[in-house]
């Protein structure tokens, strides 16, 4: 008789991207006269990594949100 394999159904990582290619992050950002914006980061290693580039980038901010994007 042959021996019969099991497939692996449970899978305990999620699989953010293809190999080879960056996460893209969002990012909402509030100054601190009240405007707001919402921006799209592509190049960005990791989630320190867009929220350094935002920073960089804009003057005057109050608050900043970074997400994944999906």
């Amino acid at each position: 008789m042959q021996a019969q394999r099991k497939r692996n159904t449970s899978r305990s990582t999620a699989i953010t991207s293809t190999p080879g290619t960056r996460p893209e992050y969002t990012a909402a950002v509030r100054y601190l006269d009240g405007r707001r914006d919402i921006f799209h980061v592509r190049y960005a290693d990791n989630m320190a990594d867009a929220r350094a580039v935002v920073l960089a980038e804009l003057d005057d901010v109050q608050s900043l949100l970074i997400a994944l994007r999906h």
